[in-house]
Order: C-alpha cells, then sequence, then structure tokens
C-alpha cells in the first residue's frame, strides 16, 4: 500500500497545467471606461465641462488692446531698468534729467501705442501669443535706444511672458 500512497502523494505534489486568468486591475482607465458604459451621463457631463471651459477661455482670450496695455507698462519696466541705470544715459543727460523713473512713466500711453504697432497677435481662439520687437532707433547722436524682443502668452486674460530678451543691434 505503500506504493499507492507515494503515487498518490506524487500526484498532489505534481501541479496541473498552469495558465493564467489576465484581469484589468482596477484603475482610472478601467473605472472610467465602465463607469461612463454604466452611466452615459458621466461622458456627457465631461464633454459638457470640456465645452465649457473652452467656451471660458475664447471669451477671456485678451485682445490686441489688451496686449497693448500690459506691454505699455513691461515697457515703462524694462526702459527704467535699461536707461536709468549707471549704464544707461551718457553722464550728462544723466545730470540733465532730475527723475529718470518718472519721465518714462510718463510716457506709458505712448509705449504701448508703440508696443501696439510693433506686435503681432497669432489667435488660437482659446489662447492667443503676442510677438513684440520694439527699439534699435537712435535718438541722439550718441544714444541708440536698446531693442527687446518679447513673446508672451496670452490665456484667461492674464499675460505670461515666454520669452524676453535685450537683442543687441550693431551701430549704424
Amino acid at each position: 500500500n505503500s506504493g499507492a500512497t507515494s503515487r498518490c502523494l506524487n500526484h498532489l505534489a505534481t501541479p496541473a497545467a498552469s495558465f493564467r486568468i489576465y484581469q484589468l486591475a482596477a484603475g482610472p482607465l478601467r473605472s472610467a471606461l465602465f463607469k461612463s458604459r454604466q452611466h452615459p451621463w458621466a461622458s456627457v457631463s465631461a464633454g459638457v465641462a470640456l465645452a465649457g471651459t473652452a467656451a471660458v477661455l475664447a471669451l477671456t482670450n485678451p485682445s490686441m488692446a489688451d496686449y497693448q496695455a500690459y506691454a505699455g507698462g513691461e515697457l515703462v519696466e524694462l526702459a527704467t531698468e535699461e536707461l536709468c541705470g549707471t549704464s544707461g544715459l551718457p553722464m550728462l543727460l544723466r545730470l540733465w534729467i532730475q527723475d529718470c523713473p518718472a519721465l518714462i512713466a510718463a510716457q506709458q500711453t505712448s509705449l504701448a501705442a508703440l508696443a501696439g504697432q510693433m506686435s503681432t497677435r497669432l489667435n488660437l481662439g482659446v489662447v492667443s501669443v503676442f510677438t513684440t520687437e520694439v527699439g534699435g532707433q537712435t535718438i541722439l547722436p550718441a544714444l541708440r535706444l536698446p531693442r527687446y524682443r518679447v513673446t508672451t502668452l496670452g490665456v484667461a486674460g492674464q499675460f505670461l511672458p515666454i520669452d524676453s530678451r535685450s537683442v543687441q543691434t550693431d551701430p549704424e
């Protein structure tokens, strides 16, 4: 009988042909797929939310006038840094101009208009990309305005500078 017991134990120790049953793991993709089949309103509400977000972004997409006002303020800051610093204006002009930052700030409207003339807008519907290149003009024989190139993303009524640089120009 010990032989029969041994064969029985060997049979129990030998695994049967194995196979795996693959099952989707519970996760956000699986739950989204199967819940939307169970509740079709979930897909509809996601679509409505996406369309609503796109509509709000389109309505708040900044216009060229909005950008012009923003760029005027930015140009005042840049010009103040460049011209009112120690290496900006020649010494004779620094002695003559009492309050350089106030003089530049008084020109914000003119700088905004200049930015509007020197800017292009790529309107993508929900966002806009504005590119402005200003400066480079000679205002006195020894003084040339610095040239700036600014790329700005306008989204949801806000402006996010993407690239801002001073471009070196060769004297003419």
